[in-house]
């Protein structure tokens, strides 16, 4: 008696999850302001009013869409900066760098969704909280890799540091077999020589 109800169940969540995979898709083509929620359901392959029938507007949809990543780069996040305290910073750079790019390649429209200046207010929220979550954990690492900086040197390494990752990841992503080992080697190393240079003379 309950094994129809599961199914439905399953087939639900099957189908939001095919939902949102179109979404990310049409987002990092057209943008938000030109995705449309009959294109998100053309490109699931399914009817507008089978896409009503989870999500209300093509807001709730990108909504979900944020939350979904938010949560699995909270994970990666989580682990890549829990390193030992004897790790050396290129240690930690390569760690924290294979960690990222793994996750952009693994869900190619989060820049669709998290860098585009387009977005409505309503989901500025949601998009706020994760570059803050983002940059705490960045500045936490700084702060045990290069102990000694004063508080508004280590935000400036940081802000920079951030910035080294978020230029060149979309190169990154975009790049074939083995320009793209290559330009992560180059950002490691560049991001590497940088902390290394911060480091200061006491420590």
């Amino acid at each position: 008696m309950t094994s129809r109800p599961v199914r439905r169940q399953r087939r639900g969540i099957e189908r939001m999850a095919q939902i949102l995979e179109a979404a990310a898709e049409v987002l990092a083509e057209q943008g938000y302001e030109n995705t449309t929620t009959n294109a998100i359901a053309a490109t699931a392959g399914i009817s507008p009013g089978s896409l009503y029938q989870f999500y209300a507007n093509k807001d709730e949809i990108v909504t979900a869409l944020a939350e979904r990543y938010a949560t699995e780069l909270e994970r990666v996040s989580a682990e890549a900066f829990d390193f030992d305290a004897d790790a050396s910073i290129h240690e930690v750079v390569h760690r924290v760098v294979t960690a990222l790019v793994e996750f952009n390649l693994a869900n190619p429209g989060f820049k669709s969704v998290f860098a585009r200046t387009d977005m409505p207010a309503s989901l500025e929220g949601a998009i706020v909280a994760v570059h803050d979550s983002l940059r705490r954990r960045v500045s936490a690492a700084v702060g045990r890799l290069l102990p000694g900086l004063r508080d508004a040197e280590r935000d400036r390494v940081v802000t920079v540091a951030i910035q080294m990752v978020r230029g060149m990841m979309s190169l990154i992503v975009q790049a074939d077999e083995p320009s793209r080992t290559a330009l992560v080697e180059e950002l490691e190393e560049l991001l590497g020589s940088y902390l290394e240079r911060r480091r200061p003379a006491s420590s």
